[in-house]
């Protein structure tokens, strides 16, 4: 059979970007503190008139989207089918566990967080990877937040070992417009942009004081390059008072260093000599009373609730598909949370664990709430903040990318090449143990980063933080695109080796689909992918090539659901 007529592909691709949902059947007690006021906080805002909360999902649903959710790709097969064999009834908390203690969660984090603090900028003086690479040592130490945000708001770049901290402030070159409105965007909640000229005309609790009492925190700070290293760093000076006028009104404005409607800062009384060392063309300025030192701790302060409440929603709409605020940077008194009481009871308990992610995540993750069904069995879907369902979550570009790699086999290949060039060099070496782990996934990783950066520069164009776009530049990729046409190429060590292997369509299309979607073929599937393997002839491998592109192409892979 001519090859042609195993490319229908194209119609297919744009019709399946749209998400699929499916059902699931299996409940799940939980316990715990937060993740049982996270139900009943949830289960007391519903209206059950228009129908009951979806059922618990099921195991294979509940193991994609929790590893997506943790560690930014999908259980591998051999990990997949060893939890859904186990009969431990705490197995969901196990695989929790597992997760969060993994490495792919430090490297899932630091993708997440990247993104969000640096929003894919170019280099300017700190080199992106050491960011990155800085980013994903914290999550993997399981850094207390709060420490993490005060080393990055306190880096200047001039100490070696802290300076990749200071790319968030250094590589924007300390330029006001962009500095202030992305400090309080991603560390307040809040986008003060139109609030730099005039207090905000359309949120009445966001002034032009907020603005600028951030602004004057990094008033006094200057760019300086060291004259024989050429590197360059943050120097501070001890003069520099930021004034404001609006130009609706015409009112003139001071204000000192402050966190939106807190207390100002006051400068303590001068020194005779203020300066540690005293700016001038060779010496960067280090006052012994600096400004720009007081933002990092005013931002973490326990008086600042903003800090906890925004991370807190930022950590839920991650695992949850929707914050109890939206947008994200918009917090106000005319936006209220969806569920206030139940968004100040999780930020006060990631407070009182010292800003430990992990525990967060990991009573979202047990909670009723998370763990429920995409589907609903009422007549007309509620609306998304009253998680009645499960959300249906697109898979980020750093995501996809790995879970593209898994799939395809590339992952597993690049897996025991790591493990065999250890134990060549290291016959103690064991691939089980906590230091085992991060150095195979350090490596991996390395061996990847070229189809990685290639994958992701293709899916992250339209898609830079958390909103999906679809458009026929995907779908084109994932026909043609040369990390997908290679790993489908026999000989290689990829899946469709393996798949060819089989004798047997049915277990040949099992496999594919536990690979594909982290689950079996429902009845419909199997007959409808047995019966195209059955028309192909001697085109098999034509034929698994093309059932493997449609998977790839559908919504349910670009999801999680």
């Amino acid at each position: 059979m001519p090859a042609h007529k195993f490319l229908p592909i194209l119609a297919v691709v744009i019709c399946c970007l749209l998400p699929s949902i499916s059902t699931a059947v299996f409940g799940q007690e939980s316990t715990g503190q937060l993740r049982n006021i996270i139900d009943a906080e949830i289960l007391a805002s519903q209206d059950l008139k228009v129908g009951n909360p979806a059922a618990t999902s099921d195991d294979y649903t509940f193991a994609r989207r929790i590893s997506m959710d943790l560690s930014g790709r999908p259980l591998t097969v051999t990990a997949l089918q060893a939890f859904i064999d186990d009969n431990s009834t705490d197995k969901r908390e196990q695989l929790i566990d597992r997760l969060l203690s993994s490495p792919q969660y430090g490297r899932h984090m630091q993708y997440k967080f990247d993104v969000l603090l640096m929003q894919r900028l170019p280099k300017k003086y700190i080199a992106p990877s050491e960011f990155s690479e800085f980013l994903r040592q914290s999550f993997g130490d399981n850094k207390p937040y709060d420490q993490l945000v005060l080393e990055i708001l306190t880096a200047d770049g001039a100490d070696k070992s802290n300076r990749a901290a200071s790319r968030f402030l250094l590589d924007r070159e300390l330029k006001r417009e962009e500095t202030v409105r992305v400090i309080g965007q991603v560390f307040l909640g809040r986008d003060l942009q139109c609030a730099q000229c005039h207090n905000h005309p359309q949120i009445d609790d966001y002034f032009q004081q907020h603005y600028y009492g951030l602004a004057a925190f990094l008033k006094r700070s200057y760019l300086f390059t060291d004259p024989k290293s050429k590197v360059v760093s943050i120097g501070d000076k001890i003069e520099g008072d930021v004034t404001f006028t609006s130009v609706f009104t015409g009112e003139e404005g001071k204000t000192q260093p402050r966190m939106l409607a807190l207390t100002e800062l006051s400068d303590p009384p001068a020194d005779k000599e203020p300066y540690a060392t005293k700016p001038d063309k060779t010496n960067r300025g280090v006052p012994k009373y600096n400004r720009r030192l007081q933002l990092g701790p005013s931002m973490i302060s326990d008086e600042n609730t903003a800090f906890r409440l925004n991370i807190t929603n930022r950590i839920w709409a991650q695992m949850m598909g929707q914050g109890f605020v939206e947008p994200l940077d918009l917090f106000h008194e005319t936006n209220p949370a969806s569920h206030p009481s139940l968004l100040q009871a999780l930020a006060d308990g990631l407070r009182d664990h010292k800003y430990d992610l992990k525990f967060l995540f990991k009573e979202i993750a047990m909670s009723r709430a998370y763990q429920r069904s995409s589907y609903f069995n009422g007549d007309t879907l509620p609306v998304a903040n009253k998680y009645f369902t499960a959300a249906i979550k697109p898979l980020s570009p750093e995501q996809f990318a790995w879970t593209l790699l898994q799939s395809l086999g590339e992952v597993q290949k690049q897996t025991k090449a790591a493990e065999a060039a250890l134990l060549s060099k290291n016959k103690e070496f064991d691939a089980a143990t906590v230091g085992g782990r991060v150095l195979v996934e350090a490596k991996v990783t390395a061996a990847l980063k070229g189809p990685f950066d290639e994958i992701v520069a293709v899916f992250a164009s339209q898609n830079t933080a958390l909103k999906f776009t679809a458009s026929a530049n995907h779908a084109l990729y994932l026909i043609n695109g040369p990390e997908i046409t290679q790993r489908l190429t026999r000989g290689g060590g990829y899946l469709i080796d393996e798949l060819l292997a089989f004798d047997d369509d049915a277990a040949m299309v099992e496999q594919l689909y536990l690979h594909m979607y982290s689950r079996k073929p429902m009845p419909a599937e199997r007959k409808q992918a047995q019966e195209f393997m059955a028309i192909a002839g001697d085109a098999k491998q034509i034929a698994v090539q093309e059932l493997m592109r449609t998977l790839l192409c559908s919504a349910e892979y670009r999801f999680v659901r």
